[in-house]
């Protein structure tokens, strides 16, 4: 049964690939491995004891022993040469205007093909960077695209938690991470304290993830109401970790409980506040409900008031009919008066 081995370039790419069984390889060991058509030597980063099941051997690079000191120090002219290939890649970029950033330059151990990794925001056409880089350097070309995690997988650093990338130790594939994801967990959601090196959000709020969604169940929520063993107070702050609500009582002073010394008060249904005005027209209606809508319940034509709009008049006195011009006082002052 094969063995299957992560290997690690000297441009900062991993890969794995399949060793025979009796070959004895041990992590830190320069092993040179086939590949496709080239042959290329890296450096031995640890063994995967239980392969997954997916793993399709037949595509997988094969280790064919590990390098002597010829293929040592042929590695050791590749890596140098590979800086004078990265000078002549600046200036091809420079020249045809692309917009993209060159990160590193790989020879394989036979100098059969040359890959040089770049980041860029978005798609690049470097059809002709491939055709003039293939005239200069007289070999194969390889150009591959790469995201900012992995660019900074490949150069590595520190981590505020004291150890190394997460990306430059173990993380093969980067899960999708959200936002919603640090609220859950009640982190500050400031750039500089959700954001890793590479200026994405940090890989690490995917490890805990779950684990606080469980923890978060049972806790209240900042704002709510609850009965604590000191009276009743708003809750204005909790750690899920420790399972500690902080509860600012209705005198002002802050007290902290466990959360089984609390219990989730529950408002109740605020009254409906009724106007002065709306009370006496409820009253008059002879209801303790809405009186818009007793009034409109009342059938309508009944009575001898005159139907006008959405209520009815009752028992109101007819108007009185207009006096004609002649009635009037006014024109009985202006008529003639008799001699």
């Amino acid at each position: 049964m094969d063995r299957l081995l992560v290997i690690k370039l000297d441009n900062g790419s991993t890969l794995e690939a399949k060793a025979p069984a009796e070959l004895e390889v041990k992590p830190h060991d320069t092993c040179v491995f086939r590949r496709d058509f080239y042959t290329d030597a890296g450096e031995v980063v640890r063994e995967i004891a239980e392969p997954p099941e997916s793993t399709n051997w037949a595509e997988l690079p094969t280790v064919q022993h590990i390098a002597d000191n010829r293929e040592l120090a042929a590695a050791n002219d590749n890596y140098m040469r590979s800086r004078g290939a990265m000078r002549t890649a600046r200036e091809l970029v420079g020249n045809l205007g692309l917009a993209m950033k060159l990160l590193n330059a790989h020879y394989s151990l036979d100098g059969k093909l040359v890959v040089i990794q770049f980041s860029a925001d978005g798609r690049v056409d470097f059809r002709e960077l491939v055709k003039e880089l293939s005239r200069a350097l007289c070999t194969r070309i390889e150009l591959r695209q790469i995201g900012v995690r992995d660019e900074t997988g490949i150069y590595g650093g520190i981590a505020v938690c004291g150890q190394r990338l997460c990306c430059c130790r173990f993380l093969k594939e980067f899960n999708s991470i959200n936002v919603k994801m640090a609220k859950e967990q009640d982190l500050s959601l400031t750039p500089a304290t959700i954001s890793g090196a590479c200026g994405r959000l940090k890989c690490c709020l995917k490890y805990e993830h779950e684990g606080y969604q469980e923890l978060e169940r049972e806790m209240p929520k900042r704002g709510n109401w609850c009965e604590t063993p000191q009276g009743r107070g708003r809750v204005c702050d909790r750690n899920l970790l420790t399972q500690k609500v902080s509860i600012q009582l209705e005198s002002g002073n802050i007290v902290h409980f466990h959360r089984s010394e609390v219990t989730i008060h529950v408002p109740e249904q605020r009254p409906r506040i009724v106007s002065e005005r709306q009370q006496g027209r409820e009253r008059r209606d002879g209801g303790s409900g809405n009186g818009r809508e007793n009034r409109d319940s009342r059938p309508r034509g009944s009575g001898n008031g005159v139907q006008k709009g959405r209520g009815v008049r009752d028992n109101r006195p007819p108007r009185e009919e207009a006096r004609r011009p002649e009635e009037s006082p006014r024109a009985e002052e202006n008529a003639p008066r008799e001699k």
